[in-house]
């Protein structure tokens, strides 16, 4: 499994369309404006604007913002069949000033007008999830003691997840688990779901039940390994949400945190944050800690400055305000 925050931001982009999902996307947004299955396409240009007609027209960011969204424009174009060129003048992780041309579309004037709005919606939409991040990681890092990187979470608009990740790289950030498939992450719901089957299994009370939560984490890190794919996981993390059951999992015998490589830290307070840094210091079990839950720009100072490595905040894309992106003619 590549190591998608290794990559620069033009590969991450090509790692990301080889699985096919970026083209798909970009096609149903041509589908849902032009119509799929008929010669409709877009009735408006057609009847207003003669074909022979050729224009020039730029695309410009109308507010600060750092980009992105400009890797699809070519083949947005390409999937709406334009007789139109596009010429970039900023590239993805850019931060431009408003009013800022990012760039030109050059061709037939009703190729144009047809992918218009398409392309202003994927700018904008990734353009201010990278302006978010943005200031996410600038306020994380400006944290005394910070050491923390700020990374998304699953919590992305459905079918838009390869970009929307990408836009968070774009901003600075890094990108948690994909999907389902290139991490182990071993949440509450599953501890809970797990402790419950046991005992509904055994017949019994939940306190005559204790689960040995170390002991299920290695079993499922075996398993996991066990039956990796060639390729491997992005990592292995384990998801607690009180302070003992980190203890449990540092105290736990081999001194590696029962195999995971992540603890994640969800909805502690800063106060907590801080212990469970002390603790795994003091422990020197090679675990990264991750805290995550109650994350925004006013709490994610005082979260990085208690030592975390990692800080995951779903705000970054379920949160995020479209940048104001406008085709301007001369």
């Amino acid at each position: 499994m590549p190591d998608y925050n290794a990559l620069p931001l033009p590969a991450f982009y090509q790692s990301l369309h080889q699985q096919g999902l970026i083209t798909r996307l970009l096609e149903i947004c041509r589908d849902e404006d032009l119509s799929s299955g008929t010669d409709a396409g877009d009735v408006t240009s057609r009847c207003f604007v003669p074909g022979y007609i050729r224009a020039s027209a730029s695309v410009v960011i109308r507010k600060p913002a750092t980009v992105s969204g400009l890797a699809s424009a070519a083949e947005l174009l390409h999937l709406f069949e334009c007789d139109a060129d596009v010429k970039l003048h900023a590239a993805d992780g850019d931060t431009v000033a408003a009013g800022t041309t990012v760039a030109t579309l050059s061709g037939r004037l009703r190729d144009i007008l047809s992918v218009e709005r398409t392309l202003l919606n994927m700018v904008g939409r990734l353009s201010g999830i990278a302006t978010l991040t943005a200031r996410y990681v600038a306020a994380a890092k400006a944290a005394p003691g910070s050491r923390a990187a700020i990374l998304d979470t699953r919590k992305t608009t459905p079918g838009l997840r390869h970009l929307e990740k990408y836009a968070v790289r774009c901003g600075g950030g890094q990108c948690h688990r994909m999907g389902l498939y290139d991490a182990v992450l071993i949440k509450d719901n599953h501890i809970a779901g797990l402790d419950a089957g046991i005992r509904a299994d055994l017949g019994v009370a939940p306190d005559q039940f204790n689960l040995n939560l170390a002991q299920e984490v290695r079993r499922a890190v075996k398993t996991a390994r066990d039956n990796a794919p060639r390729q491997g996981y992005q990592f292995i993390e384990l998801e607690v949400d009180r302070i003992e059951q980190l203890e449990a999992v540092l105290a736990a015998e081999g001194g590696n945190a029962c195999g995971v490589n992540i603890i994640l830290l969800d909805n502690m307070s800063p106060e907590l944050l801080a212990k469970a840094v002390a603790m795994r210091d003091v422990s020197r079990v090679p675990v990264l800690l991750e805290a995550s839950g109650g994350v925004n720009l006013e709490t994610v100072g005082a979260i990085a400055a208690t030592g975390v490595d990692r800080i995951s905040v779903g705000g970054l894309t379920h949160q995020a305000t479209s940048v104001d992106v406008g085709l301007d003619m001369p």
